[in-house]
């Protein structure tokens, strides 16, 4: 007896992946671990990964029926800094991603030259080194977790959603899901509780203070914070698809219920946008000059010159593949012209979610109706009808991700909180007067891990335009992971102690993952230490210990001198 798939397609074939409840487990309406993690992405499958490697027993649930988050259900290709290949990520962040390389050279039809790459890029795209399906992280992911599923150290409830929080003063005692696929709901007891979903859910659900939105200028002192605080005003939310394009073939779509007012659509942003959303002119996320994108669905290589979105994210290129393998590239289109900042989609009524999340699909299918039918060609023509919406890629009906691309949570009110005095360059230069080839991020005594991405905002709910700004290569300080009051709370994903601007870069895949990662190996330590979180990190001795165990697993907790990015 199962409440999800006990299976996924892949590839050509199928990978049995079981993840069936036992039938009592099925049955029960109870269920308690040493570590209960709810959210099931990145940050999440990282923090079941820590937990059970030190020994915990572990509940995992996740709201959608893929694990992975943005890199499986949002359908978002890793998204990294320049040096992945050599640092900054944990050790078990590498060995996925070279799990993910190894499953297409066991499982695909590469050509000798692609199987031979040691830096194997399925999809050849810019934006990643390792650009891949959806489905293969999923894959992948599951393989990493099925040793302990099969030993019983970890239960994971896909299609489960938090709804309710039994809180005692300062403790989370339970925490109630319901199951989506079947109605019914069960609790889950443990002495740590890790949130890793997508919005931070479970900080309302538990009373967790924490804040939404743009924090003022008054209160955090930034360079590019308003004068006033902004609760609402939230990053864009993007419903990605994936498509391919088959030459000489028509897959165009019928035209979307709100195609005309996205046809039509001009951004009222600040700094103002160039024209209508749908066009190849946008501004540049950095100089936010007006720039004209390219696209060509049959290129092979990046050439020099406008951005060519075809190759953007493409998670297949077809040169990598014996000749046959695959009728065209194919990519994922999360651009731009697909950022919804219509409103939040959370901290909002009910009916306003829904309304928000359905524009936000309108948007994406009219971009791919433009995209078939009105878009400029270079040789002067409009649209491409051989462009092909992968629904199967994507495994939904109406060919968009399961789930939409959360680039924001809800953020705890943390121990301590990331500034953009700690991390943006030109914050930095103010604060410290260095020069440039001078100038590195706060160093935190506390640090769990290291990251490094641009403080990369989209365009926002509140009508701002792209904050774009330079930032130094990071670390993840430990008091960033605790809340200011509640004991046994631990932040694993997008809700940790950042500001909207400090998101901006805390928020990608491997940084997520180290987050998650580092949660979940806390909840072990405090479980066997009997120490609580706070006190192992404001405790010299014990900070140390956990440290250390840290770096034996892998973790990298400090950066080399390198330069901003």
């Amino acid at each position: 007896m199962t409440n999800r798939r006990d299976f996924l397609k892949q590839g050509s074939g199928f990978l049995l992946l079981p993840f069936a409840l036992s039938p009592a487990l099925a049955r029960a309406k109870e269920l308690r671990g040493d570590v209960a993690i709810i959210g099931g992405g990145l940050g999440g499958v990282a923090a079941a990964l820590a937990a059970c490697r030190n020994g915990q027993r572990v509940i995992l649930t996740e709201e959608t029926d893929w694990l992975g988050g943005q890199v499986t259900a949002q359908a978002v290709p890793l998204d990294e800094h320049r040096w992945i290949e050599n640092f900054g990520a944990t050790l078990s962040y590498r060995q996925y991603r070279t799990a993910i390389r190894q499953y297409y050279r066991d499982h695909y039809p590469l050509t000798a030259e692609a199987r031979a790459r040691w830096q194997l890029n399925p999809g050849n795209a810019s934006v990643s080194r390792v650009c891949h399906e959806p489905r293969v992280s999923v894959a992948v992911l599951s393989a990493l977790l099925a040793p302990y599923v099969s030993s019983g150290r970890l239960t994971v409830l896909l299609m489960h959603k938090p709804v309710a929080a039994d809180v005692q003063a300062d403790r989370v005692r339970a925490v109630t899901v319901r199951d989506l696929s079947g109605g019914h709901e069960r609790t889950i007891s443990a002495p740590y509780f890790l949130d890793a979903t997508e919005t931070g859910e479970l900080l309302p659900l538990t009373k967790t203070e924490y804040v939404t939105g743009f924090e003022s200028r008054k209160t955090t002192g930034e360079l590019h914070a308003p004068e006033q605080a902004q609760p609402l005003n939230m990053q864009a939310v993007t419903w990605c698809f994936a498509m391919d394009h088959v030459a000489g073939e028509d897959h165009t779509t019928d035209a979307p219920a709100e195609w005309k007012y996205w046809r039509d659509y001009v951004p009222q942003l600040n700094p103002a946008w160039p024209g209508k959303l749908l066009a190849w002119e946008q501004p540049h996320p950095q100089t936010l000059k007006t720039r004209g994108a390219a696209f060509d669905p049959e290129a092979d290589v990046t050439k020099p010159g406008p951005t060519n979105f075809m190759i953007y994210r493409r998670i297949i290129a077809r040169d990598n593949f014996l000749p046959g393998s695959f009728a065209g590239h194919i990519t994922v289109v999360n651009w731009p012209m697909n950022d919804y900042f219509g409103g939040p989609v959370f901290e909002v009524s009910e009916t306003e979610v829904k309304r928000h999340l359905y524009q936000a699909k309108q948007l994406s299918l009219s971009l791919l109706y433009w995209l078939q039918t009105e878009a400029p060609r270079p040789d002067g023509g409009v649209g491409w009808k051989g462009l092909r919406l992968r629904s199967d890629i994507v495994d939904t009906d109406d060919g968009l991700a399961k789930y939409p691309y959360i680039r924001e949570a809800r953020r705890i009110q943390a121990e301590f909180t990331v500034l953009e005095q700690h991390v943006g360059t030109e914050a930095r230069a103010q604060l410290t007067g260095k020069k440039p080839d001078e100038l590195t991020a706060e160093e935190f005594k506390d640090s769990v891990g290291v990251g490094s991405y641009r403080i990369d905002l989209h365009m926002s709910t509140g009508g701002d335009n792209y904050i774009d700004v330079s930032s130094l290569p990071f670390q993840i300080p430990l008091g960033a992971l605790i809340p200011k009051r509640i004991e046994n709370l631990i932040p694993a994903c997008k809700n940790i102690g950042t500001t909207h601007i400090t998101n901006g870069c805390y928020r990608l895949h491997p940084v997520e993952w180290n987050i998650g990662e580092a949660a979940g190996a806390l909840a072990a330590h405090a479980n066997q230490t009997k120490q609580a979180p706070r006190r192992i990190r404001n405790d010299a001795r014990l900070l140390a210990d956990f440290q250390a165990k840290l770096t034996q697993q892998g973790f990298e907790l400090a950066w080399p001198k390198v330069r901003s990015v």
